[in-house]
């Protein structure tokens, strides 16, 4: 009995020695913890922003399980930043504070193509869990929200290597952050890309629409507004828009409201096909009408019908960019009309179960050919209006006779 007591002391003894070297280690986590703070703490200020100072106590990674305190795996967070510039804030939980990278294009899903990550200061680990608006003038000022979060596993880190099993929401698989200079690090995906991700295509030709006498008719075709306007197909990555063409850098000068559809889009990479078009005493606009590439897929096979629920799901709505209306179930003489009555030229008729067909006329668009100058309309607050958004088609474009390059 006294050898059983004697035993019963012993592991008493073990388990407070323990729990005080635990105490002890956490006090120090806690105390480093602070100490790596003081750059953010630096850069904020408490009564002007929402954004969490952090706490004196530090969680230490571990959770409590039915035999005691177990180890969990540590925590990540993608935070979308609305800031000067859109970006991608990638923290990983790590000593008591979240290590952080702004990430300009955000993660990549390419094992082809490494992104920027730009190491920032460490945040606290309250900050994994906020939303919300930072004043403008204050530092990293805009609206964030959550992209993702969940756990990760380490397999390497290091001053200049951090290597990472992300078991997230949106984000999974193997990663690599490595420095390359100062501030600067680039971040790498070591998996393959997901299954089925197709890489965004550097250029894609517009398609063309055969000009005719008379439009077609049945309820294998939609119908769209025939609108003037500058042909211009955006290619949108991590919130950056791209042009096609050799004017790209003339159109971002001159409408930098295509800016705003990046914006918009966020982290969804897109290739939309539109029409730059001008309303009366405005600026020009975007006006998008077929979508070809999407998330990872391109859609140039799919039908007319499935690209357009595609482009309609987006809901594409600013003070500069719409998504041009398609009308199908109606008389092509009703969407005329329509389109006379508010100033417009004529119509285009797509066939709804056709693909996409870059640079080809094929006679799955068709065009009425002008005969007359249409006007644009302006709504009271200067955005583009739904309902009188149409799109310009050249009548020329099939014997590729066009006044303005990249016509439709």
């Amino acid at each position: 009995m006294t050898g059983e007591k004697g035993k019963q002391a012993r592991r008493q003894a073990q388990s407070k020695q323990a729990q005080s070297k635990q105490a002890q280690s956490k006090q120090a986590q806690s105390k480093q913890a602070a100490k790596r703070l003081g750059t953010y703490r630096a850069k904020r200020d408490p009564s002007k922003t929402p954004e969490p100072m952090g706490s004196e106590g530090v969680r230490s990674g571990r959770s409590a399980g039915s035999g005691g305190r177990t180890p969990r795996a540590p925590r990540f967070v993608i935070q979308e930043h609305h800031a000067r510039a859109l970006h991608w804030d990638f923290r990983l939980e790590h000593d008591g504070v979240y290590v952080s990278w702004a990430l300009p294009k955000g993660l990549p899903l390419d094992p082809s193509t490494n992104h920027l990550a730009v190491h920032t200061e460490d945040h606290p680990l309250e900050y994994g869990e906020f939303q919300g608006e930072i004043p403008k003038g204050e530092y990293g000022g805009g609206q964030v929200t959550i992209w993702d979060h969940g756990t990760y596993d380490t397999e390497k880190w290091s001053e200049r290597e951090v290597m990472v099993v992300l078991h997230g929401g949106r984000s999974n698989g193997r990663y690599v952050l490595f420095a390359t200079g100062g501030k600067n690090w680039m971040i790498h995906r070591m998996d393959p890309a997901p299954e089925g991700f197709e890489p965004m295509p550097d250029t894609i030709e517009p398609m063309l629409a055969k000009a005719v006498e008379s439009m077609p008719e049945g309820d294998d075709w939609a119908y769209e507004f025939d609108w003037d306007g500058e042909r211009a197909i955006l290619f949108v990555d991590g919130g950056r828009v791209r042009v096609a063409g050799s004017s790209e850098k003339d159109h971002l000068r001159s409408v930098p409201e295509l800016r705003a559809i990046g914006e918009f889009l966020g982290s969804r990479p897109a290739v939309l096909d539109g029409l730059l078009v001008e309303l009366e005493g405005a600026r020009p606009s975007y006006l998008a009408f077929d979508l070809l590439y999407l998330d990872g897929r391109l859609l140039l096979t799919n039908s007319y019908d499935k690209r357009r629920a595609k482009l309609e799901s987006l809901g594409l709505a600013g003070d500069a960019f719409a998504t041009s209306p398609s009308f199908s179930g109606v008389a092509h003489t009703d969407v005329l009309a329509a389109a006379r009555q508010n100033g417009l030229k004529g119509i285009v008729a797509k066939r709804r179960n056709s693909p996409y067909t870059p640079g080809k006329v094929t006679g799955d668009w068709v065009a009425l050919k002008k005969t007359e100058k249409g006007a644009v309309k302006k709504t009271e607050k200067g955005a583009v209006k739904a309902q009188s958004t149409p799109e310009r088609v050249n009548p020329d474009r099939d014997d590729r006779k066009s006044r303005r390059p990249a016509a439709r």
